[in-house]
């Protein structure tokens, strides 16, 4: 099923390797878990959709950026990416954030949920709900009765061989049992505290603050009939960006199911080492 109608929604909506390596730095880094944590209730994956070029995906992104501060006050622990899609590219504003890769994740989402539209700021919570991403009370309300999944055990340790490239290497437990349809292990890294003046487009005038941005989005491995206790390893090479600046970014691991519901089973983030 092919979606049918782009959109832009909101309260008063409208359309809206090398052989030698120059230099090496490598730094560890271990996820602590809560008590409740432990006991399977891990962090729930909350994925917006977003573009610059969308007149209500600004109010969306401050509630992404609230919610990933903790300012709603949840009990329930949140691992918050935010995909800049570039369906609203034509519009007069081209988002520097914004990757036809996202565009075809979110497709993805919008086919598993049966949608007959795309649109943004569009949130779905585990892969598996959505709301509108300026609705707080449906935000909140979709991550409360989320199914929630142990969060892996993984550690990670990231290694800079050069200057435009990092190396991440996860080494842990998925703590979720995986079955014969398989699941692929995502690595995303995202940046925060981003600012953006808007010259052109329908959010002309305006600067834009995004957090959560997701820069990268890497498969670390595919994995099939495996017990919650085996251990998974593996390694993802990350190209970085001008004006990279690891204080800013974060990395997320997220289990997401092979099969076309696309529900994700278990999450884990990391802060980059200021030292790498």
């Amino acid at each position: 099923m092919a979606p049918s109608l782009w959109a832009c929604f909101g309260g008063k909506g409208r359309r809206g390797s090398g052989t030698a390596a120059i230099e090496s730095h490598a730094a560890a880094a271990t996820t602590d878990f809560t008590a409740e944590e432990q006991k399977g209730g891990g962090p729930v994956l909350v994925e917006m959709f977003s573009s610059q070029g969308c007149t209500t995906s600004p109010v969306a992104e401050m509630v992404l950026s609230r919610l990933g501060r903790g300012d709603f006050g949840l009990e329930v622990p949140v691992v918050v990416l935010a995909f800049h899609v570039d369906y609203w590219d034509y519009v007069g504003w081209k988002d520097p954030f914004g990757s036809s890769q996202w565009t075809v994740r979110q497709k993805a989402y919008v086919e598993a949920l049966g949608l007959d539209s795309i649109f943004t700021p569009q949130v779905v919570v585990q892969g598996k709900a959505h709301c509108v991403g300026n609705d707080e009370s449906a935000l909140i309300d979709a991550i409360t009765h989320a199914p929630r999944y142990p969060s892996p055990s993984f550690e990670a340790t990231f290694t800079r061989r050069a200057p435009d490239s990092l190396q991440v290497s996860l080494t842990g437990a998925l703590r979720s049992k995986v079955d014969s349809q398989g699941a692929n292990i995502m690595v995303a890294l995202y940046e925060s505290g981003l600012i953006t003046d808007i010259p052109r487009g329908d959010n002309i005038g305006r600067v834009l603050s995004n957090d959560y941005v997701v820069r990268k989005l890497e498969k670390l491995c595919t994995v099939k009939d495996i017990s919650a206790k085996k251990t998974v390893s593996g390694s993802v090479n990350f190209s970085l960006w001008e004006g990279f600046n690891s204080s800013k970014c974060g990395l997320a691991v997220f289990v997401q199911s092979q099969s076309s519901s696309h529900q994700i089973f278990g999450s884990q983030s990391f802060q980059l080492p200021d030292a790498i």
